[in-house]
């Protein structure tokens, strides 16, 4: 094989096969900046919902208008879906989509989504349907599901954001939110009213992002503390508390002050997956990129802490 041109095309065969063997690397998506991740699992497919971070030209601030959609059979190779949502969907909502959660229930996916509002003062929470997991989304309501009238124990514009919805084994689905206050409250079967007053959750240390996940009998409440953010968790036997805090569930990320966390089990594994800034040389706190690691469970049920990884995981098996 003297030719050197059947050399290299042989070379790059068998590296583009070696790659298809390789584990999935941190960040999983170069092409874009993406954050705060709400994962979803949904018929044998894993769909990844996140924020959009433009590139800020002239200013450090977050600049975010829309919301993109990518989905996975393995956890490794990720189809992009585009912008499914974006602010100009709410006819009442001004701008800054920050971060939102999808859930489906009786066929319909509802995505729970922070926003500025026009009219009442600070951030809002509304909710798109729609019939897929791809959508096309709508909005739900034509009017906000949460304003920040509505909470008073923080007293702050933004404390109404970082929604996330649970839905337990009877069917009751809950919402959680907030801002340096984690606020729940019950949802109507509708998924598109409140049933009953807005709650606080007492977990010490708590700044934003929270996610409820369940594993066997215990109900776990992970969330962002701090600024740069740790993550941390606290677990129950009820979904309305009481909640023991359990510690430090993953270190600062990577050349990010924030950190967002998603949490799911995919073919009989579970996985965290979050967002730093890990892509350079222009990454950075308000040019994030989501991640994915593995996550591990002690005897006892308290979460091991994760480790961020460059390298990634290796494919879902089926």
């Amino acid at each position: 094989m003297k030719n050197p041109l059947f050399r290299h095309c042989l070379a790059l065969v068998a590296s583009i096969c070696m790659s298809s063997l390789l584990p999935a690397a941190n960040p999983i998506i170069t092409d874009v900046f993406t954050a705060d991740p709400a994962a979803m699992v949904h018929d044998g497919t894993v769909y990844l919902y996140t924020g959009h971070d433009v590139p800020p030209d002239k200013r450090e601030g977050y600049t975010m208008n829309d919301w993109l959609l990518y989905s996975s059979t393995d956890m490794k190779t990720w189809k992009a879906h585009g912008s499914p949502l974006a602010v100009k969907d709410f006819t009442w909502a001004a701008s800054d989509a920050w971060a939102g959660h999808v859930i489906e229930k009786g066929g319909k996916f509802f995505w729970y989504v922070p926003m500025n509002h026009k009219t009442i003062h600070g951030k809002a929470i509304g909710i798109a349907v729609a019939d897929s997991p791809t959508g096309p989304f709508k909005d739900a309501r034509g009017s906000a599901l949460i304003t920040n009238d509505m909470t008073k124990e923080a007293k702050i514009s933004w404390d109404d954001i970082d929604p996330a919805a649970f839905i337990d084994n009877d069917g009751q689905a809950y919402l959680f939110w907030g801002n340096t206050k984690c606020y729940y409250a019950k949802l109507k079967p509708n998924m598109i009213e409140l049933d009953g007053p807005i709650m606080t959750v007492d977990v010490p240390n708590y700044t934003e992002a929270p996610w409820v996940h369940k594993r066997a009998n215990i109900y776990y409440l992970s969330y962002a503390t701090g600024f740069p953010e740790k993550t941390t968790y606290a677990t129950a036997e009820k979904i309305t508390g009481p909640w023991t805090p359990r510690g430090l569930l993953t270190e600062i990320a990577g050349n990010c002050n924030t950190n967002h966390q998603s949490i799911i089990e995919f073919q009989k594994q579970w996985y965290f997956i979050y967002h730093n800034g890990g892509i350079q040389p222009s990454g950075g706190s308000f040019r994030r990129s989501v991640c994915i690691d593995r996550l591990e469970y002690n005897p006892d049920g308290t979460m091991k802490c994760v480790e961020q990884t460059t390298q990634g995981i290796d494919p879902a098996s089926r």
